[in-house]
């Protein structure tokens, strides 16, 4: 059989699919609707789906966004800016959002900033201290975090 002659799956096969792709990685209420959406489904079965995954505990938003933002501060070295951003993408409500966010220590934070401005620091070659610095704070605030924890940073870095 190839693709175009295989039968659509039932609710309960889809269903079965979800679990296992849920138990897999923390997914989004949003990200999994656009999954079930894939499996040409009646809006009716993504909804009956969906709150069965959530009454199984597969799928939690708070969950998901707590682990999002744990992830991606240790892991991909990104700020709070950035963090935030992405969990809107994914429709997280903010009351999630808040809670992902007091997750993350402030003293981790900082040093984590100040460790990839030194990183950046040394493989700059640019002499100008002035430059320097604009260059640095450029790669922060594009990494996502805040102009005055960036500022504090540079003064010990940059000299």
């Amino acid at each position: 059989m190839n693709a175009k002659e295989q039968k659509p799956l039932t609710v309960l096969q889809v269903k079965a699919k979800m679990e296992f792709w849920c138990a897999f990685q923390d997914r989004s209420h949003f990200e999994t609707r656009l999954k079930l959406k894939s499996f040409f489904l009646k809006d009716s079965e993504i909804e009956f789906i969906i709150a069965e995954l959530i009454s199984a505990n597969f799928l939690n938003e708070e969950r998901f966004a707590c682990s999002y933002a744990r992830g991606k501060f240790r892991i991909k070295k990104w700020g709070k800016h950035k963090i935030l951003s992405g969990l809107r993408e994914h429709r997280v409500s903010d009351f999630c959002i808040k809670k992902a966010l007091k997750e993350i220590d402030a003293e981790d934070y900082i040093k984590v900033l100040a460790s990839i401005l030194i990183a950046k620091n040394i493989s700059l070659k640019e002499k100008n201290i002035h430059l320097k610095k604009i260059k640095l704070t450029r790669f922060a605030l594009s990494r996502g975090y805040e102009q005055d924890l960036i500022q504090d940073c540079l003064k010990d870095i940059v000299n």
